[in-house]
């Protein structure tokens, strides 16, 4: 979830792209992620656009850890909600507690990341084409995945390589 966060924005032919510009975009991801109950309804879009502000901030504060400008934004994302154990029904279970309902999807994604990170730190990596912004975990069974995608930029950095070679040979 927190990589699928971070990679709201990628570039396209050159441009700069975020699926979060509009209020659909926002909703679509959090429709992905289970979450789309977790916007209230106040009019014209001012829950909606609540949140996007939060997961936004929440957005750049993961790249910022990733790209090892500090964590001083993810502890600030963080600091608005917290996870309480609980018991329900038997079994255990936790509650997330947050200071607006707005901050819930954000908060959720921070934590997952902290979490991930806390797991698996050397799994997670950027993309090596020179191009893409986009980042991944690597699950291969031996930790030597490069490209966020095979069928896009790992696609493009082969085609890339025939191609230079055989303008050398030809």
């Amino acid at each position: 979830m927190a990589l699928d966060l971070v990679n709201t924005v990628w570039r396209e032919h050159g441009a700069r792209m975020d699926q979060f510009d509009d209020l659909d975009g926002v909703r679509a991801w959090l429709s992905d992620h289970a979450m789309d109950h977790d916007v209230d309804g106040g009019g014209a879009g001012s829950g909606l656009e609540a949140v996007r502000d939060r997961l936004v901030r929440a957005r750049e504060a993961v790249r910022d850890t990733l790209e090892g400008r500090g964590s001083a934004g993810l502890n600030d994302v963080l600091a608005h909600g917290s996870v309480r154990p609980m018991m329900r029904d038997g079994g255990p279970y936790e509650l997330v507690v947050v200071d607006e309902p707005a901050w819930r999807p954000a908060w959720t994604a921070a934590a997952a990341f902290v979490r991930m990170m806390a797991e698996r730190p050397s799994r997670v990596r950027p993309c090596a084409h020179p191009e893409c912004v986009l980042w991944f975990l690597d699950v291969s069974k031996n930790g030597s995945r490069r490209w966020c995608s095979m069928e896009s930029c790992g696609n493009r950095a082969k085609a890339g390589r025939f191609s230079r070679r055989h303008k050398t040979t030809g």
